[in-house]
């Protein structure tokens, strides 16, 4: 499957989960600053790309659990050790500009269409 069909069927499943218009699902569009998506939306999400897909998504493997531990974060900002720890469970996600300001109010917009792109890519080829 190219990357081009993996993004076709993975912009199909957010404007269903979202209920957003197609021309609104690019590459660069957050899930939750541009596309409007809420925590219960995750699920839906992971749901329907198992689904599209016929792959398994472990819990925490394409959006984070929120097992995050508290020594991660200190001042609002997630600390060098949190940003690695995250860069290991999640190497989907570009994490180039949250390093800039790793503020946890942030992390929303790591996720990105394209990373979910990238996740179902890796996951069918089988990483």
């Amino acid at each position: 499957m190219t990357r081009d069909e993996i993004f076709s069927k993975v912009q199909a499943v957010l404007v269903d989960a979202l209920a957003v218009d197609e021309e609104d699902v690019t590459p660069t569009a957050t899930l939750t600053g541009d596309l409007g998506a809420e925590s219960i939306d995750f699920l839906d999400i992971v749901f329907k790309i198992e689904q599209a897909f016929g792959i398994k998504i472990a819990q925490g493997e394409l959006f984070p659990d929120g097992s995050a531990q508290s020594s991660f974060v200190k001042d609002g900002k997630v600390l060098p050790e949190g940003i690695a720890r995250l860069r290991e469970r999640l190497p989907h996600v570009d994490f180039s500009t949250f390093e800039k300001d790793p503020s946890v109010t942030k992390v929303g917009s790591l996720f990105t269409v394209d990373s979910i792109v990238t996740f179902v890519e890796r996951k069918l080829a089988g990483k």
